[in-house]
């Protein structure tokens, strides 16, 4: 496994490999990796011949500097798991090769882009965009690989892919979670243990909606979930919505849509956890 650190030795690296006949597949993070992010880099690894990483934290999407000073920086232990998940290339770049001036591109897919996430983090998107179209530019990939956690993220990201006309196949893959049911992330390393057991209050309250949907109305399990992440201790709501899969608008009736995504986001402290939950797929 090679470290590179800079955009032209990953250029020079992978033009030698795309003329060898070889297929590329691209797998973006910021670092911080866990079991989540193996699995990722697990399905790339079996589906392409040379697998590339980005550990980079990206400034731009980061619309409160405490989140970004806060972010876990681990690239030593991040290529300890990548070389034994069989990554070829961890591309670590600073911020100054990234971006040797402002990235000034504006990203705008409304409405995936206006509701939830962007409504609670303006300007996060355009971010997120900014980074993966370079990263897209730089490694050229034949496919890349996102995870559904980041729900309203891949839904974005496919739309960018379809507008811009890059030529790779978006790949999502499932949520990883703890055996208890916890969303893998990397904000989990800033929950202390008794807000780590708050936290498990998430996924068990969209597990149980999961049932409760079954007998009643998309406003009823709205408020099924609403009321006991409320009486959940050390919890906070920031949103909880049931959307179409596809446009993220919200629905009204469950035969709106017929793939349908409980998409939520709480503090648990400081700490601000994404999970969600299919209905209907």
């Amino acid at each position: 496994m090679k470290l590179i650190q800079t955009i032209q030795e990953l250029r020079t690296e992978l033009d030698a490999l795309r003329k060898q006949g070889k297929s590329i597949g691209l797998v973006p993070t910021m670092g911080a990796l866990h079991e989540g992010h193996a699995s990722l880099v697990k399905r790339a690894v079996a589906e392409n011949d040379v697998v590339v990483v980005s550990d980079f934290v990206n400034p731009t999407q980061f619309n409160d500097p405490n989140d970004l000073i806060k972010y876990p920086r681990t690239l030593d232990a991040d290529c300890a798991l990548l070389e034994k998940e069989g990554a070829h290339i961890v591309f670590a770049p600073s911020v100054e090769e990234v971006y040797p001036e402002p990235d000034t591109r504006t990203f705008s897919y409304a409405p995936l882009d206006t509701v939830m996430e962007g409504k609670y983090r303006p300007g996060h998107f355009n971010g997120v965009c900014q980074i993966v179209s370079k990263l897209f530019m730089m490694v050229e990939p034949d496919k890349a690989y996102f995870g559904e956690k980041d729900f309203q993220q891949l839904a974005i990201i496919r739309e960018m892919v379809k507008q811009m006309e890059f030529p790779l196949q978006i790949v999502g893959c499932p949520i990883v979670r703890e055996k208890d049911g916890l969303a893998l992330s990397s904000r989990n390393a800033r929950l202390s243990e008794e807000q780590r057991q708050q936290a498990l209050n998430i996924s068990k309250t969209l597990f149980k909606s999961l049932e409760w949907a079954a007998g009643h109305s998309v406003e009823e399990t709205q408020q099924f979930v609403e009321k006991a992440i409320a009486e959940a201790e050390g919890l906070e709501l920031e949103y909880f919505e049931i959307v179409d899969g596809v446009t993220l608008q919200k629905i009204s009736t469950w035969e709106d849509a017929p793939y349908v995504v409980g998409c939520i986001t709480v503090y648990c402290g400081e700490v601000r956890l994404i999970d969600n939950i299919k209905y209907k797929e």
